[in-house]
């Protein structure tokens, strides 16, 4: 049986993060870590107008920058200059500009793909032992680690394991982790539109009674649509053709970007929040969408997973203790505690805020609790800031 440091399952966006993070470590350390990932990995990058994309947080630009990524990211990277926040039918909005608080970006959108590829071209393969087209069967806890079951019966063992596999973990079934769930009633549809005027590196989130409708800069002069919607109303929007749907969007989102011109391939799930209520057990970590999954109303989802995996690897790396050591586990979470509680629950406050039809929460809106607030309060709106950049919380 293989012995292992550390595996590392699920080698997507954070799961091959976390690799990087430990990278220069482990070949002064001499740890032998494993990245297991069920998918085969394809070599060339093709662009795609379809493809999927993530916001990544002026504080998820400094992570990459200290992983040394960020040159080949930015070559893909769409800087978002400008945010609007508005509430359809009140005529409230809140501006949030660049140049007014004199920084570069609040953010930048990347597609996904390329995201992963420069992670993996950054990895050094004689250090981080990579095995794709594998998945990883069960998991047994041992005194001094886990078992590690393939699905071709091999057996590997490990000092620590670290779940990155995603909002629909088996494993972590297995392991009788609960899982807190709370269904929103609503679906999101996910696609690349070409508005009709160039961006310019604006975002927009609107809010609708219907639901929330979020617009972000894209390379090319594209944009990256996230449109929320109660389940029957999001299917009958799915069995649109293109052109009806397009009709549909501008209706609802107005002409801020001209008149659309052209939609993608359009993708959708069901919006639930979900909290893994064990992060941390003896041995073992969750990372990812396996430990938490937010609306995607603020676009924050995979800014703290990063945060969370940069924690991580800085607690493992000041440690004195072998890797799996629970007293270091729960001193990571315990510091990422305020991170996760503050940005869980801003994504599901506002969410809920906006998207209630019940009038006296109607009137609370109104009245300068919700977007009016951030106008007339400085202090308000420069947290409001501060979490558009991913800076809200020390990490």
């Amino acid at each position: 049986m293989q012995q292992n440091d550390l595996v590392i399952i699920g080698g997507g966006l954070v799961g091959a993060s976390l690799a990087l993070c430990l990278q220069a470590a482990v070949r002064e350390r001499g740890w032998r870590v494993k990245l297991i990932e069920p998918y085969s990995i394809e070599g060339n990058y093709q662009p795609s107008y379809d493809a999927r994309s993530s916001a990544i947080s002026y504080g998820s630009k400094l992570i990459y920058e200290q992983l040394g990524i960020w040159d080949a990211l930015s070559k893909r990277a769409e800087p978002i200059t400008f945010i609007q926040v508005s509430e359809r039918g009140h005529g409230v909005t809140v501006n949030l500009d660049t140049k007014q608080e004199n920084i570069p970006a609040f953010g930048y959108v990347i597609d996904n793909a390329w995201i992963g590829k420069c992670l993996l071209e950054a990895l050094d393969t004689e250090v981080i032992h990579c095995q794709y087209d594998t998945e990883v069967r069960k998991l047994i806890p041992q005194p001094d680690g886990y078992d590690v079951i393939l699905d071709d019966d091999e057996k590997l063992s490990a000092n620590l394991v670290v779940l990155a596999d995603g909002g629909r973990s088996d494993l972590r079934n297995q392991l009788g982790i609960h899982v807190k769930r709370t269904p929103y009633g609503q679906t999101a549809i996910i696609a690349n539109v070409t508005p009709g005027c160039r961006h310019m590196g604006r975002a927009f989130e609107r809010f609708t009674d219907q639901g929330p409708i979020a617009l972000l800069p894209l390379a090319d002069n594209n944009c990256a649509l996230v449109l929320t919607r109660e389940h029957e109303e999001a299917d009958r929007l799915l069995a649109l053709s293109d052109e009806a749907f397009l009709v549909e969007l501008q209706k609802a989102f107005g002409n801020r970007m001209g008149e659309f011109k052209r939609i993608g391939e359009r993708h959708n799930y069901q919006l639930v929040l979900s909290e893994a209520q064990e992060q941390v057990r003896p041995h073992l970590v969750l990372l990812g969408n396996s430990a938490h999954g937010m609306h995607p109303v603020a676009g924050q989802g995979y800014n703290l997973s990063l945060r969370d995996t940069w924690a991580l690897a800085q607690a493992l790396l000041k440690s004195d203790k072998p890797l799996g050591d629970f007293a270091t586990l729960q001193q990571y979470m315990q510091r990422r505690e305020c991170d996760q509680h503050r940005i869980v629950g801003f994504s599901d406050q506002v969410t809920r805020l906006f998207s209630n039809k019940q009038p006296v929460l109607k009137i609370g809106r109104l009245l300068g609790l919700g977007l009016a607030g951030a106008n007339l309060v400085p202090p308000l709106k420069h947290w409001f800031i501060l979490q558009a950049m991913g800076l809200g919380v020390h990490q």
